[in-house]
C-alpha cells in the first residue's frame, strides 16, 4: 500500500490584538472561537491576555490560546494553535489613553518583528487608535499603513480593500482633505494603480480590469472644475497601460463604483481615503478587508476601528476580522 503523502506544515499567522480598549479582543475571539478556522494555520497573538479573557467571558467563548510571557519562545508550543504572548495589563480603558497606545503600537512592532525574523507568514492586525498612538508619543505614523512600511522597509506600500463586491486601492491614505491636492502625484497614481494590479494578480485574477477615478467631481469636466485630472491622472493611466495594465479613466467618482459592482471593473483606483472608504464600507461592512500592498508579507485587517463606544458590550460583529484571518491563511 503507497505511503500516504505527508500535511504540509500550517502557516504561521502572527497577529496584533490592536487597542486592548477597543473591541480587538472581541473580535479576535469570537473569529477564532471557529474551530475549522483555528486549525487552518497556526496563530501567535501579540497582546495582553487579560483583554482576550474578558471578551472571552462576555462572549461566552471557552478560553482556547496558550499563553506565554513576552519575551519567551513560541517555539515550545508549537503543538498549540492559537499562543499569546501577553504584554501584560489589565483593567483597560475604553477611551484612548497612553496605556493603550503604548501596548497596542508594541503589538504592532513584536508582530512585525516575527514576521522579519521568518517565525510567521502573514500579518493580521486589529484596529488601533491613532489617539491613544499619540497620547503614547507614536505618531510619528499616521496609522498601520505607513508604520509598516517603514518597519519592513518597503519602497511603496499601498491600502487596499477586498470584498465579494467590490476592491478599491487608495492613491492617498491618511492625509487631511485640503492637503491631497499637494500630495497626489503622477507617481502616487501610478503606485496605486501598479500596485493593485499585483495584488489582483496574486489573489487569482489574471487580467485584471482597473477604473481610475477622477479627484474632482465629473472628473474634472474637461478642466472646468480643476486640472489635477489632465495634469496627473491621466499621465499615471497612460503610463501604466504603456506597462501592459489595463488601467482606463479617469472616470467620475460618483458613477464608476457602480460599473465596478456590475462585473465591469475588478478594482477601483480612489484618490483618496473616504472617496474609496465609503462606497466599501457601505456595501461590505462586516465583510471588507485591508490589505496593505508592497510588503515582503501579507498585511490583513479588518475595515473597521476600535468602537470604543460599544467595546466591553459584546455588541461587535467579528466578521470582518474572520475575512481577514481567511484571506491571510488563504494568501500565505
Amino acid at each position: 500500500m503507497p505511503e500516504l503523502a505527508p500535511k504540509p506544515p500550517k502557516k504561521t499567522i502572527a497577529v496584533s490584538m490592536g487597542d486592548p480598549g477597543g473591541i480587538g479582543p472581541e473580535v479576535l475571539v469570537k473569529a477564532l472561537a471557529d474551530r475549522s478556522r483555528r486549525s487552518a494555520a497556526r496563530y501567535i497573538i501579540q497582546g495582553s491576555t487579560s483583554a482576550l479573557q474578558d471578551a472571552a467571558t462576555h462572549a461566552g467563548v471557552t478560553p482556547f490560546w496558550w499563553q506565554i510571557p513576552l519575551g519567551a519562545s513560541a517555539s515550545a508550543s508549537e503543538s498549540h494553535d492559537v499562543i499569546v504572548i501577553d504584554h501584560g495589563g489589565h483593567d483597560f480603558a475604553h477611551k484612548p489613553t497612553k496605556a493603550n497606545g503604548t501596548l497596542s503600537h508594541s503589538y504592532v512592532t513584536e508582530a512585525v518583528k516575527m514576521c522579519l525574523e521568518g517565525q510567521a507568514d502573514a500579518l493580521v492586525t486589529a484596529p488601533i487608535s491613532k489617539e491613544s498612538w499619540k497620547l503614547a508619543g507614536k505618531m510619528r505614523h499616521p496609522g498601520h499603513t505607513e508604520l509598516l512600511g517603514e518597519l519592513f522597509r518597503a519602497k511603496r506600500v499601498g491600502m487596499f480593500f477586498e470584498s465579494d463586491r467590490l476592491r478599491v486601492i487608495l492613491a492617498t491614505v491618511h492625509i487631511p482633505l485640503l492637503d491631497i491636492r499637494n500630495a497626489l502625484t503622477i507617481g502616487k497614481v501610478f503606485d496605486a494603480i501598479d500596485l493593485g494590479h499585483d495584488a489582483c494578480r496574486q489573489m487569482g485574477i489574471a487580467e485584471p480590469r482597473i477604473a481610475v477615478c477622477g479627484l474632482n467631481p465629473h472628473a474634472g469636466e474637461n478642466g472646468l472644475m480643476g486640472d489635477e485630472e489632465s495634469r496627473l491622472i491621466e499621465p499615471a493611466i497612460e503610463h501604466a497601460q504603456r506597462n501592459g495594465i489595463d488601467a482606463r479613466g479617469p472616470f467620475p467618482a460618483d458613477t464608476i463604483f457602480n460599473q465596478a459592482i456590475a462585473g465591469k471593473f475588478d478594482l477601483v483606483v480612489a484618490m483618496y481615503h473616504d472617496q474609496g472608504l465609503i462606497p466599501i464600507k457601505l456595501l461590505a461592512w462586516d465583510s471588507a478587508v485591508n490589505v496593505t500592498c508592497g510588503l515582503p508579507i501579507w498585511r490583513t485587517s479588518p475595515d473597521h476601528g476600535t468602537a470604543f463606544d460599544i467595546a466591553g458590550t459584546n455588541r461587535a460583529d467579528a466578521g470582518s476580522m474572520a475575512s481577514a484571518i481567511d484571506l491571510a491563511v488563504r494568501l500565505a
